[in-house]
Parts: C-alpha cells; sequence; structure tokens
C-alpha cells in the first residue's frame, strides 16, 4: 500500500498519522470560494463567499447584529437590491478593520457586493453577474468601485 510504504520510508516508526484523503480528488470536489475586500478612507473589509446556507456574519457577528444599528441597513443593501434568493446558497464571512465605525460598515457593504458579483462571475452564470451588477451600479456605484481617499 502506498501509505504504509510512505509511513516507513519517511517517518519510521514514529506513529505518524496519515491525513485522510482521496489521492484522485477532481475538481468537482474543491472548495468554491471566492475573496474580496472593500475599501473605504481607513477601513479595510475582507469577505470571504462560500457556498453554504445563507449565512452573513461580520466579525464573527450575525448581520441582523452588527453595530451600530442605524447603519445596519447601509450593510444590508446589497441584500435588498439583489434579493434574498441570490444570498439563499452562499455564506458570506467578513472580517474588518481601521478606520471608524461608519468607515467600517461602508467599507464591509462594498465587501459584501464585490464578493456576491466575484461569486456569480466564477461558479454560477454570466447573466445573473450582469443583472446583480448592474442593480449594484444603478443604485450606488461606490458599491463595487472603491474611495481613493
Amino acid at each position: 500500500c502506498i501509505r504504509d510504504r510512505y509511513q516507513r520510508r519517511v517517518h519510521g516508526s514514529r506513529g505518524y498519522i496519515w491525513p485522510e484523503f482521496d489521492f484522485a480528488m477532481s475538481a468537482v470536489d474543491k472548495k468554491q470560494k471566492v475573496m474580496t475586500f472593500g475599501k473605504k478612507k481607513r477601513a479595510i473589509a475582507v469577505a470571504s463567499c462560500n457556498k453554504g446556507k445563507g449565512m452573513i456574519r461580520v466579525n464573527g457577528v450575525p448581520l441582523d447584529l452588527v453595530q451600530p444599528a442605524p447603519l445596519r441597513l447601509k450593510v444590508q443593501e446589497p441584500i435588498l437590491l439583489a434579493g434574498k434568493s441570490k444570498f439563499r446558497d452562499i455564506d458570506i464571512r467578513v472580517r474588518t478593520k481601521g478606520g471608524g465605525a461608519v468607515a467600517q460598515m461602508y467599507a464591509v457593504r462594498q465587501a459584501i457586493a464585490k464578493a456576491v458579483v466575484a461569486y456569480y462571475q466564477k461558479y454560477v452564470d454570466e447573466t445573473s453577474k450582469m443583472q446583480i451588477k448592474d442593480a449594484f451600479v444603478n443604485y450606488d456605484r461606490n458599491m463595487l468601485v472603491a474611495d481613493p481617499r
């Protein structure tokens, strides 16, 4: 067995535990993941978009509990514009740092919008991506284009 020969040759008798994976892993089995970022002044938000169940978290907190509360609607704008059906099969996790609270919320908003567009471009179809992108650009161009300040 390849596993036994590798274990004896490389690790000897140290009791190495072989990682469990299939050698014939296909490209279909790999995880569908897109990473994007959003910027506003000194704030930077990095969004990781995976195939999932519709969960959106910002710094580990669900989107419905994001603080400050008055800016929560700004963060939810990409979802409201594209429609909840577009977010039903993807999970988005956003990490943000730098800047103030308002700038962070705008950076998160941009990162989420860019993540959805990139995910639909890479893993779904071009027409859906163009519909989402047009909706974002018609509403506010800063959802997809960073503010250079």
